[in-house]
């Protein structure tokens, strides 16, 4: 959606390398965001990033370059770029442009606005502390997630972190009256094109908004899908007063399209190659999430480790905005205990006494103090066995195994793959539980009685014929 201009403000391409496209204006040269349009009927669109002298500047291509060439003319329309809001977003799926891409009409009733938007003041922000349910135990009780915080998933290639996004958009939108948007950066279509089913299927859709710059599409493009995807949930928030759920699949790929503009816009790359302007960059997309007197967006994203390297910049700089981190372990996915977390390297701000209460901090300390515990054993057993240990450790090592096997759980959006049913368990069905396990009101039980159940009653020999009958012990190492 473009700006109206009285008199359209021509240019001329000057250079074309790549995506990066220099032009000449005589007129009156386009602001730093303008929308710049050329090619056959404007297909191609481009954003100035940099004024480079009083009559040219420096653009980024928002769509493929082909057939631009130097003496074509390019047309100012006068505006950045526009996002769509309203209620008629809701249940469709938008390309970075607005443009409906779920092969369905137009929408209507949708308003436009830019995508480049200040964060709420500090006097708007809400200071309250609360959590924000998920239903699912291991990270209710380890890693308690806030109400218009943002949380981060950790993990590798492959250890299950898109996974875990659809389970919580499932289990959000069945329970809580908000909207949930996804944006999806830098992804694969085959993924949106089975969330989308998978949502529809749910019954989620009608409350729910995707957006998708998927990895075919040029950096400049991937780029500017997060603040779109912002901007929508910020009208949720601000005009109609909801909760929104914003889930970015994948935030590591915001800041890999930002390094591969810097890089073609030529600036000097920083540590492992990276833009110099990353931390400005992720800062600008993380401060507009935020909960204020009218709603709060709670965010969950998903950021891929290069070569599980935690000290990795993107990490790092990611580390830094989030109220919890999630962290995906290859060895617990490779175990079988799925949600493959890693409870003792997950972290949430939320996990004290005076947010969560007593009782539920102290079982969490315990379980973290129990499955430590265990980690330091772990050498001990490989070699000398699990004979040797004193009978106070052979307790610790049964308690935490057992503890581990309860925090596993069959998500609704794998049904199809694993043949037992979604569990949503509630916080204080996951916490009893977990006490009664560190009472070793369990210990005659046999691990697989623990596997892939929901709340503890299902432990009950015949309860859980799905697990009973395969007897999965996963990552027997002790």
């Amino acid at each position: 959606m473009e700006a109206q201009t009285g008199l359209s403000n021509l240019g001329v391409v000057v250079s074309v390398r790549g995506s990066v496209v220099d032009m000449a204006f005589e007129a009156r040269l386009p602001p730093i965001y303008s929308i710049l349009r050329a090619g056959d009927e404007g297909k191609i669109v481009i954003e100035v990033l940099a004024q480079r002298d009083a009559r040219s500047v420096r653009g980024i291509a928002l769509t493929p370059t082909q057939g631009l060439a130097r003496g074509m003319a390019v047309r100012d329309t006068g505006g950045p770029l526009m996002a769509p809001v309203g209620r008629g977003v809701l249940s469709r799926m938008f390309d970075v442009f607005g443009n409906a891409i779920d092969r369905q009409p137009a929408p209507t009733d949708i308003q436009w606005r830019s995508v480049h938007r200040a964060p709420p003041a500090l006097a708007r922000r809400s200071t309250r502390s609360e959590i924000f349910e998920t239903g699912i135990k291991v990270i209710d009780v380890l890693v308690p997630l806030e109400r218009g915080g943002k949380a981060g998933l950790f993990g590798g290639a492959g250890v299950g972190k898109t996974v875990l996004l659809t389970e919580m958009i499932h289990n959000m939108i069945g329970h809580q009256e908000g909207v949930s948007i996804f944006c999806g950066i830098g992804e694969r279509c085959r993924e949106g094109e089975e969330l989308y089913r998978e949502m529809e299927d749910a019954g989620v859709l009608p409350n729910m908004v995707m957006i998708f710059g998927q990895m075919n599409e040029p950096p400049g493009s991937r780029f500017r899908v997060g603040h779109a995807a912002l901007t929508m949930a910020e009208y949720f928030r601000d005009d109609e007063h909801r909760d929104v759920l914003l889930l970015i699949d994948n935030i590591f790929r915001f800041i890999q399209a930002g390094a591969e503009v810097s890089g073609l816009l030529g600036q000097m790359p920083s540590r492992l190659g990276y833009q110099p302007t990353m931390g400005t960059e992720l800062s600008g997309l993380e401060e507009r999430i935020a909960n204020t007197d009218t709603g709060a967006i709670t965010s969950i994203q998903a950021v891929y480790v290069p070569a599980d390297d935690f000290t990795d910049p993107a990490a790092v700089h990611t580390f830094s905005h989030l109220s919890a981190s999630i962290v995906l372990s290859r060895k617990r996915a490779s175990e079988g205990i799925y949600p493959a977390i890693d409870p003792l390297q997950s972290s949430s701000r939320m996990a004290t006494p005076g947010v969560v209460g007593e009782r539920h901090y102290r079982i969490a300390q315990e379980i973290r103090r129990t499955l430590a515990q265990y980690a330091e054993l772990k050498d001990i057993i490989s070699m000398l066995g699990l004979e040797q240990l004193s009978p106070g450790d052979r307790n610790v090592v049964a308690r935490a195994r057992r503890l581990e096997r309860f925090l596993t759980q069959p998500f609704f959006t794998t049904e199809q793959f694993t043949g037992i049913k979604g569990r949503l368990v509630r916080l204080e069905q996951s916490l009893e539980g977990c006490e009664r396990i560190l009472r070793d009101e369990f210990e005659d039980y046999p691990e697989s009685a623990l596997y892939m159940i929901g709340a503890i009653d299902e432990a009950k020999p015949g309860a859980n014929p799905a697990t009973e009958a395969r007897h999965v012990t996963p990552g027997n190492d002790a």
